[in-house]
């Protein structure tokens, strides 16, 4: 469903990612990992198309991220949640989550069944609906940015930094949530500094240090390997 191969980027002189190629198959939860620095969320920047890679291809479902727009993803069947929730804090919640569902279809009364559903899958939200975004929790904007992203029912969600600043309680439901997705058929590539978590709850994991894509493997592996240990974990 997501492809990197061979993927150079860089800010302007300064090269960020480094012959990187990654992929994640359709019904896999993958971790892509890494310390401070390490290039993550430029990976997650160069795979919605925000950030033009260099050299190599950047594909989702099979289409050139280059060549489709950043813009069309959503349509395509794509959920991002960027680091830092980035939602709109002057628009309710409700609001929010209907740009993110209007992003993929403007069907106005499907709107009110998907709202429903992420209700159910986001109790901590479901009173929050008519409250300004910007007034909310940091945990409680991480779960409506979620929930904008789910919102389209897309076939494969991107997350970048989701559990950064969030107290531990709110990291494992959030992670908890996350195993849900995955159970009931998304797609999910989990961008995470939190390695143990997310390599607990990941199919595959790749471990990214100074742009270079260091090892990867099954998520057991690399929780168990030495050598992931001494690069990152």
């Amino acid at each position: 469903m997501l492809e990197l191969a061979d993927v150079d980027t860089a800010y302007g002189a300064a090269p960020m990612l480094r012959n990187v190629t990654l992929n994640v198959r359709a019904g896999e939860l993958v971790c892509l990992l890494g310390p401070n620095g390490a290039g993550k969320t430029t990976t997650f920047m160069t795979a919605c198309g925000v950030v033009r890679a260099q050299r190599g291809k950047v594909r989702v479902m099979g289409n050139d991220v280059a060549a489709l727009g950043t813009e069309k993803l959503a349509a395509l069947g794509v959920g991002l949640v960027p680091e830092g929730r980035r939602l709109f804090p002057g628009l309710t919640v409700i609001e929010n989550l209907r740009l993110g569902y209007d992003a993929v279809s403007n069907r106005g009364p499907k709107f009110d069944l998907q709202l429903d559903k992420m209700s159910n899958l986001f109790p901590r939200i479901r009173e929050r609906l008519r409250q300004t975004a910007g007034t909310l929790s940091g945990g409680e904007q991480a779960m409506v940015a979620l929930a904008r992203a789910l919102i389209g029912e897309p076939k494969l969600v991107i997350m970048d930094e989701p559990s950064l600043g969030l107290s531990p309680k709110l990291i494992g439901e959030y992670f908890e949530i996350t195993q849900e997705i995955h159970r009931r058929g998304t797609t999910v590539l989990l961008i995470e500094q939190n390695a143990e978590m997310g390599l607990r709850i990941a199919d595959r994991g790749y471990i990214l240090v100074k742009g270079r894509v260091a090892q990867e493997g099954p998520a057991r592996e690399l929780l168990s390997s030495k050598t992931a240990k001494s690069l990152y974990l």
